[in-house]
């Protein structure tokens, strides 16, 4: 069931049309006399209608944004919106390679158990917590720290959401300077034409999953409001891979006039995982469910409140005025050692050894205006899309700190910790992007983003001459883009264009690991840019988006060994800026309708992507020597990804089989062909997936899903991280399967 979308009197023919993408045009002709400027009779005297609903199946689910978008331009751009109700897909456990197959070259890696943790990537970018993609829900910044640790660790529940926006990084003047590009996750609203609403969705699955999300909402007088509690617990696929969440979010909007609205929202995610530990190569071929590690925690707790002004000024001009924080904790316990070393009691003790303890308190602000203004100067139309933003940020990282000997879940110290910093950074960004509508078809677009600021970096690291370590960061650029957009008709356009992109070095880069390490005193912040040029066409069940693009990565940051200038003769590790990659390739989208009679409507989509992602030079360390990478394969970055489903709908009830394909990807610049015996190092092998997911809505009143995900049970893992959750293989879930109903009064 959708809205009507469009409406309006088709001159000179008078025709009343009703349409809407995906379905078929309804024409009524009106009656009109021949000279008259308004209708004969009443036909078409103004009047309040009843609403007004289109019933059908649509073969075409994914849109693009519109060309303005809020304070947003988004013409001359890839983006992609899923509206999550549209799609079959596992939602209880917020399956990524479900909810975005139809995000061609979307990357994915699996690490914090099922349901936890969305972490993505596209165009050879690194996929840890999305920490390359500016991230945001409802148009509010949920990246824990830009400047210092730039990961989501903010996770809502996906049943809370309405759609999923995504805009590669061709927007990046607008919203930040990231690589990847801007995910907006878009919650569900309140249903305004009642004072009272309620929602409840419930869910079951292999491995003890169970989960239960709450919802009310409404509409009093100029109030609205909406408020839902979650909480999900899972056994987890693997041995000591449990985990248990829970999220709560409320907003309350008061529409103080026509022109005039406040939005309050206050979001928490928080979940504690049972992290099972890395394997090596041997033991995920013995038995891919076993744990190496039963002591070893992860839990964020993260607080994301915002206060929004919404003030349409006049007909062609809009504000918005967002203030938001991101407040919480990063917490671990753990032992963090290559999976080749047990942990095990101590015979002379009696007791195991003791957990390291890390700590990361985010205490991130922003306040960021926006302001969209349309105009016409000399019989030429524009829209400018222009705001600043302010950004204070206080990463307080606590780390090595020494935990108990015990096997709960314990954040208690018995020696303090050996790092303890505080990263502070302050910026203040200005953007602009203007449209211009040069003819009824050509739309040329150019922008600027404009960022100063300074990170400081202050504290003790008990092992390292605090001499040694760089203090103070200044972040002082100029981003430039262009883009356009060519309509070559109402159902197809030509887009494309370039735009630099940045990416500050974060506080990982210039912690050294060890007393045998050095941080380069003269490191650089990553910049580069992202080019693309694509067409994109929607015809009668039908619907097109292919994409060419180039992303240059310049500063990318590794380590290279390095002798002592003393003539010591000693050798050290020195952490710095290693080189530059680039990646080009192609992303299309194909959605069609196979099929078509009174009931049943049979669709295909196919969403496929070849990235070729290289070293265009560097080098890096090998613990003896430093070896060129120039040419080789970007780590985690597969040349091929392809996801592939047919949906076939029935009445209100539509069943998707899904086939995935993603090629091999490594896991270090060097390429190395062979895994290493601890499986910190070596190819990570492709894998294929099937999944079947099916949707059966009763009414309006009952929804049931169900999901059957990786059919074939396929033994497979998605990457060796070189971090946190520790080096080695990390074995994704096997064949599986979930029940969801839910319930709207």
């Amino acid at each position: 069931m959708k809205q009507l979308l469009l409406l309006f009197i088709k001159d000179p023919l008078r025709l009343l049309v009703a349409s809407l993408l995906g379905y078929i045009a309804f024409i009524q002709p009106v009656s009109v006399a021949i000279g008259q400027d308004k209708p004969a009779g009443d036909s078409l005297r103004a009047r309040t209608l009843n609403a007004v609903t289109v019933k059908g199946a649509r073969s075409i689910v994914v849109e693009s944004l519109p060309e303005v978008h809020g304070t947003y331009l988004m013409g001359g751009k890839r983006s992609e919106v899923i509206r999550i109700s549209e799609i079959d897909a596992n939602v209880a456990e917020k399956n990524p390679r479900q909810i975005f197959a139809r995000i061609p070259g979307v990357f994915i890696y699996d690490m914090d158990g099922t349901g936890n943790q969305v972490n993505i990537s596209t165009r050879g970018l690194d996929p840890h917590r999305s920490w390359e993609n500016n991230i945001r829900q409802n148009g509010v910044i949920t990246n824990s720290d830009m400047y210092g640790y730039p990961a989501s660790h903010y996770s809502p529940p996906m049943e809370s959401m309405e759609r999923i926006e995504f805009v590669r990084g061709m927007g990046s003047l607008q919203y930040g300077a990231q690589f990847g590009g801007m995910l907006n996750y878009v919650t569900k609203k309140a249903d305004t034409t009642r004072r009272f609403g309620f929602e409840t969705i419930n869910s079951v699955g292999t491995y003890g999953l169970r989960s239960t999300y709450n919802a009310i909402g409404g509409r009093v007088g100029k109030w609205t409001y909406y408020a839902y509690y979650y909480r999900r617990h899972s056994d987890g696929y693997r041995q000591n891979s449990n985990s248990d969440a829970q999220a709560q979010f409320g907003t309350l909007q008061y529409q103080a006039s026509k022109r005039v609205g406040i939005t309050a929202e206050l979001g928490r995610s928080t979940y504690t995982y049972h992290i099972p530990g890395p394997l090596t190569d041997a033991m995920f071929a013995q038995d891919p469910r076993q744990s190496t590690r039963s002591r070893n925690y992860f839990n964020p707790d993260i607080y994301i409140p915002s206060l929004k002004l919404n003030w349409k000024i006049s007909d062609r001009t809009s504000l918005l005025w967002t203030n938001s924080a991101v407040l919480g904790a990063r917490n671990s316990v753990q032992i963090d050692a290559f999976a080749t070393i047990p942990d095990t009691i101590n015979r002379a003790t009696g007791l195991y050894r003791n957990r390291q303890v890390d700590v990361d308190h985010f205490n991130s602000y922003t306040t960021e205006a926006r302001i969209l203004h349309r105009y016409t100067i000399g019989g030429i139309g524009g829209a400018l899309a222009a705001g600043v933003q302010l950004m204070s940020t206080d990463l307080h990282r606590q780390q090595l700190g020494v935990g108990t000997t015990g096997s709960d879940f314990d954040l208690t110290l018995t020696a303090p910790f050996k790092r303890d910093l505080h990263y502070r950074t302050k910026n203040f960004a200005a953007f602009a992007e203007n449209h211009f509508y040069l003819t009824d078809r050509l739309t040329v677009s150019p922008g600027i983003r404009v960022e100063s600021g300074k990170t400081e970096m202050r504290g003790t690291i008990s092992y390292y001459d605090n001499a040694n370590l760089p203090r103070d960061i200044s972040h002082h650029f100029a981003l430039l883009g262009i883009n356009a957009q060519y309509k070559l008709s109402n159902e197809v356009k030509l887009y494309g264009g370039w735009a630099q992109a940045y990416r500050p070095v974060v506080f990982k880069d210039i912690i050294p690991a060890s007393v045998y390490e050095r941080i380069d005193n003269n490191l650089k912040d990553a910049y580069g840019y992202n080019a693309e040029i694509g067409l994109e066409g929607n015809w009668q069940g039908l619907h097109v988006n292919v994409t060419i693009f180039d992303l240059l990565y310049r500063n990318r940051l590794g380590t290279v060994l390095l002798t002592n200038p003393d003539g010591d003769g000693v050798n050290y590790i020195l952490r710095t800026n290693i080189g530059d990659s680039r990646s080009t390739g192609v992303e299309a989208l194909i959605e069609t309708q196979l099929f078509r009679s009174e009931k049943l409507l049979i669709s295909g989509f196919t969403s496929t992507a070849f990235n070729n992602a290289r070293y265009i030079n560097g080098r890096v360390s090998t613990g003896t020597e430093n070896r060129n990478v120039t040419g080789n394969q970007v780590e985690s970055a597969p040349r091929w990804t392809s996801r592939n489903g047919v949906t076939a709908r029935y009445g209100s009830a539509s069943l998707t089989l899904q086939y995935s394909y993603v090629a091999q990807t490594f896991s270090d610049p060097l390429n190395t062909p062979v895994p290493s015996a601890n499986g910190a190092v070596g190819p990570v092998p492709a894998y294929s997936l099937v999944d079947l997911n099916g949707t059966w809505r009763i009414k309006r009143l009952l929804t049931i899903r169900g999901s059957i995900n990786n059919i074939l049970n396929q033994q497979y893992f998605t990457k060796r991280p070189t971090f946190y959750p520790g080096p080695g293989v990390w074995p994704s879930d096997g064949r599986s399967a979930q029940l969801t109903v839910g319930l709207t009064l």
